[in-house]
């Protein structure tokens, strides 16, 4: 039996004191916050009868509603548009997929538009379809349906009908048909973003030899193009539908029940959750396997086909064309105004921050400052601030210091079981925030009772550890992008002039990716400050947010505000819409403009 010393001694080299507790950390971190959680959930079902989702309350294959209604009062008549029900389990997938189906309709015809032609206002155009992207939880939704949903008075939509056909009509969507709409105009960006990535990094001269065979037009997106495009098409459509099948913003100001995301929330209904309670880990399970079957299968697909390209990338000037008068109508008469609509929410918003009120008249009246002076004057509006701001710091604190490790660990060592590490990093994304939340609270109070652990007895740690686990991508996705640009050979080199690895990490690799580091916790700092699923469930459960000792995060509070009927609370929830919005502009700026790296969208 031959060993090979030289092996065990390079490994051993290799794999040196600190790498061996940056691999320990991040797999015993990943596996407590993340695994354990998510395996609980199972064990909170294993007496659960799953036979009783055939009942039609879950899957119901006679419809129940009136999708359209049409009825005429005197000279008024009134459309509404609502959808039907087929059940919690089988609404929550159906408006997944018409969100989904959407998002790639828009998604794809603007990402296109951008990628292949050059006309005037072309930036303008790039910049209008990242703004649905800009954070404004729940409130934006409201906006929605202000402008589109039943209202006792007369909502925006049907204000301008009225004008532009000289009749009263009252059209309105609501319940299901209202979900797909606001849940589509807020998502749809993530498909573009990757298509549009997509679209830029193939080579150009494929487009180009493809056109000298004879393969114009339709033809040549259609065989070309699309399949080359279509793994980013495939990546953005997935995250699409598990937003929307995960996203309870809508589902709440909408006021519809029947679907998943829904009635899990509602078992985090102050302290009436029931803690061995099946049907919600039933129901947390079922959102967790519709995403995960729906996430392998596409990249499976997507793995199994081929998209060889003989260079990767793009030139340095895109390959574009001038658009003709037929795709200049298309763009100026519909492209721009779709996109437009798409960031009503966002103007909407801001136009409700600074109104004096928005009640039954179908645009905002009045102009003010107020609202945004009693934010920092009303105790637990201040205290959510505050909380977030404490809640977001201590999770990028622990991203920072775990992302650093996996990407470390991930792009300096080939061992077996690494690659693991790396897949366990990411994987987050492909997780429903509320699963992972009936999650945490199933593991840890069963667990740790009455510790800082229990979301019950206190919900500030579990929320910082849920931030930690759920926005770690972000910034180790960033991190690990500026390891591979930075050459294996100066840590070598250190390293063989006596330097410890500790000391080569700290004093040359960090430095060096010092910008990425500090980027991808710029953008992980944003999004914990508007994380929506984990802060109105867990946070939920931190006490009355009008209290000023409340442990609510900003994004509960936004929510109470909304839901409470307090006379100007949906102002006040839209002026801490327009605070984040503005703190993810500062960030965007700083990133793109000062950093010179991009900036990732991608995250709800």
């Amino acid at each position: 039996m031959n060993i090979d010393f030289k092996g065990f001694r390079s490994l051993k080299l290799e794999l040196d004191r600190l790498l061996i507790s940056q691999i320990f950390f991040s797999y015993s971190y990943l596996i407590l916050f993340m695994i354990l959680p998510i395996v609980s959930i199972f064990a909170s079902v294993r007496n659960f009868n799953f036979s009783l989702f055939l009942q039609p309350q879950y899957i119901n294959l006679h419809p129940i509603g009136t999708a359209i209604s049409v009825n005429k009062f005197g000279s008024t008549t009134f459309i509404k548009i609502s959808g039907v029900s087929y059940g919690i389990i089988l609404n929550s997938i159906i408006i997944a997929i018409f969100v989904t189906v959407i998002s790639i309709f828009i998604g794809l015809l603007v990402a296109f538009v951008l990628a292949r032609y050059s006309f005037p206002l072309k930036t303008l155009l790039r910049i209008l379809a990242i703004v649905p992207l800009l954070m404004t939880p729940f409130i934006n939704t409201y906006v929605m349906k202000k402008f589109i949903g039943p209202s006792f008075g007369v909502n925006t939509l049907s204000w301008i009908l009225s004008h532009i056909l000289n009749q009263d009509v009252r059209l309105s969507f609501s319940d299901i048909a209202g979900i797909i709409i606001a849940q589509a105009i807020t998502f749809y960006p993530i498909v573009y973003l990757n298509v549009y990535s997509s679209m830029m990094n193939i080579d150009p001269s494929l487009e180009e030899q493809a056109e000298n065979l004879g393969a114009k037009g339709f033809k040549l997106f259609r065989s070309v193009t699309f399949p080359l495009s279509f793994p980013g098409l495939a990546a953005g459509a997935v995250l699409v539908f598990i937003f929307s099948i995960e996203d309870v913003g809508a589902p709440l100001i909408f006021g519809f029940r029947d679907v998943l995301s829904y009635q899990i929330y509602s078992y985090f209904q102050g302290m009436s959750v029931g803690i061995g309670n099946p049907v919600a880990g039933a129901l947390a399970l079922t959102m967790l396997l519709i995403s995960l079957v729906l996430f392998i299968s596409i990249r499976r697909q997507v793995s199994l086909r081929q998209y060889a390209m003989v260079s990767k990338g793009g030139r340095a000037a895109p390959r574009e064309r001038k658009l003709r008068l037929k795709g200049k109508i298309l763009v100026y008469l519909f492209v721009f105004p779709l996109v437009l609509v798409t960031i009503s929410p966002q103007i909407g918003v801001a136009m409700l921050a600074f109104s004096k009120q928005w009640s039954q008249s179908p645009l905002p009246q009045g102009f003010t400052l107020n609202y945004f002076f009693q934010l920092f004057s009303i105790p637990g509006v201040y205290r959510g601030i505050i909380n977030s701001l404490v809640y977001s710091t201590a999770a990028v604190a622990i991203i920072i210091l775990l992302g650093l490790s996996i990407s470390y660990v991930v792009a300096r060592v080939k061992l077996p079981g690494i690659s693991l590490l790396d897949y366990l990093s990411t994987i987050a994304l492909a997780i429903p925030g509320l699963v992972v939340a009936f999650g945490y609270f199933f593991f840890f109070h069963d667990v740790f009772p009455n510790t800082l652990l229990d979301p019950i007895y206190n919900p500030a740690i579990p929320l910082i550890l849920a931030y930690s686990v759920r926005r770690l991508p972000f910034t180790s996705r960033s991190i690990y992008a500026g390891l591979q640009q930075t050459h294996l050979s100066l840590e070598e080199a250190s390293i063989n002039l006596g330097a410890s690895r500790a000391r080569t990490l700290a004093s040359i690799v960090i430095p060096l990716i010092i910008l990425n580091i500090t980027s991808g916790a710029m953008i992980t700092f944003v999004y914990c400050m508007g994380e929506t699923s984990v802060s109105i469930t867990i946070g939920g459960l931190g006490g009355d947010v009008s209290s000023p000792n409340h442990k609510g995060p900003i994004t509960m509070v936004m929510l109470d505000l909304i839901v409470s009927g307090r006379i100007d609370g949906t102002n006040l929830a839209a002026a801490l819409g327009v605070l984040l919005m503005l703190l993810q502009i500062i960030v965007i700026i700083i990133i793109t403009l000062v950093f010179k790296q991009s900036y990732a969208f991608i995250g709800v």
